[in-house]
């Protein structure tokens, strides 16, 4: 029994290790046309491509600066779709791509690609931006210096504001034809006091009228935190408000604009939106790599799960078009110090990714943090 589960752990531990590897330094494919269409530009993280390795779906970045560097390729797959991934010249294993989705061929009565309304992350996952504009994003003084909410419309990849009616229609065939099993629903930030929940509210209706689906709504936190009521009556089951970043001085220096919200505010919206959609069911981002200390990240963790708030840390990976796109993404060895404890403090609280209902900490992908949560054996 007992090298049973020295076997498992090491196997685990072996799957946690590579799968954080890839997510910083990133993947070289041989072939660019496998797989689903990968993401460039837009909110949140970008450059990326959904990869399976180990029984795992991840996003893995593909078209940053890093990763035409990466030891690591994807060759051209098989006739079974199966490619085999290698580190330099070692064969490591054999990976998968998710194929297109079938609703990316689609279009709405006026003529849009649905592909340009939402996209399908990881497997079954429909994320999309609400408003594909933000009140900072224009201004150097103010904007977010590793966003890229602006460049997926300057390059015609998305429309400027998808209406609840397109986003439910979306919603529904992406249902139908792929299998997806939760909406995330984020918004750039607009110049009103809601900070976006308005917005939010109203799409997370028509989608769950629609389809029935799950829903995140991602958004900054509004002034009045009776918004948080609002959108959970309309749809809105998770809820993700991101801090990006721990450090008063690091959010400064990186966001500007974002960072004249302190993050005791946050602390306090967090405390409101627990008590409203419970605990686990509130998340924020953590983009480890700007700035914050292994230490600063650990301690942020220990806060917010206290509050009941779900801490994803994300490997920060510059995105090309932004002030950021040079910046150094983290090594695995500084995720895997930050990711273990956490993921043990998650496992302790119960507040594993499993039980969330919806959104970027259901699906998982843009971190290795769920596999440091505690599995039954049998799941590694």
């Amino acid at each position: 029994m007992r090298a049973t589960i020295d076997f498992q752990t090491a196997l685990l531990s072996r799957k946690q290790r590579l799968l954080s590897d890839l997510q910083t330094r990133g993947l070289r494919l041989v072939d660019p046309r496998v797989g689903s269409a990968s993401r460039v530009g837009g909110a949140g993280p970008t450059d990326h491509k959904a990869v399976t390795i180990l029984g795992a779906t991840i996003m893995v970045p593909v078209h940053t600066h890093g990763a035409g560097l990466s030891p690591y390729v994807a060759m051209s797959p098989d006739q079974r779709g199966i490619s085999v991934l290698r580190e330099d010249d070692e064969i490591v294993c054999e990976i998968s791509f998710p194929p297109q989705p079938k609703f990316y061929a689609l279009k709405t009565a006026d003529g849009i690609p649905y592909w340009k309304i939402a996209q399908l992350h990881s497997r079954d996952t429909l994320a999309t931006t609400v408003l594909q504009t933000c009140l900072r994003y224009g201004n150097s003084a103010t904007k977010c210096q590793f966003c890229a909410i602006g460049e997926s419309l300057k390059a015609g990849r998305t429309i400027a504001r998808k209406t609840p009616k397109q986003l439910a229609e979306v919603a529904s065939a992406a249902q139908r034809l792929d299998g997806v099993v939760n909406v995330v629903l984020t918004t750039g930030t607009p110049a009103t006091d809601d900070r976006g929940a308005a917005v939010l509210a109203d799409s997370a209706a028509a989608i769950k009228t629609a389809t029935g689906l799950p829903i995140q709504g991602q958004c900054e936190p509004p002034a009045d935190f009776g918004w948080f009521r609002r959108m959970r009556i309309s749809g809105v089951d998770a809820l993700g408000m991101h801090l990006e970043a721990w450090d008063e001085k690091v959010r400064r220096r990186i966001m500007p604009g974002k960072a004249e919200v302190p993050v005791s505010f946050y602390l306090e919206a967090f405390a409101a939106a627990v008590a409203e959609f419970g605990r686990g069911q509130v998340s924020t981002y953590l983009l480890a790599g700007l700035g914050d200390t292994v230490e600063g990240l650990l301690e942020a963790a220990r806060v917010l799960i206290a509050i009941g708030v779900y801490p994803f840390v994300v490997p920060f990976v510059p995105v090309s078009g932004t002030p950021l796109a040079d910046h150094r993404p983290p090594p695995a060895d500084f995720m895997r110090a930050v990711l273990q404890p956490i993921g043990d403090w998650l496992t302790e609280a119960g507040i594993t990714s499993d039980t969330v209902k919806a959104g970027c900490t259901k699906c998982a992908a843009c971190s290795t943090l769920s596999t440091f949560e505690k599995q039954p054996m049998g799941m590694v």
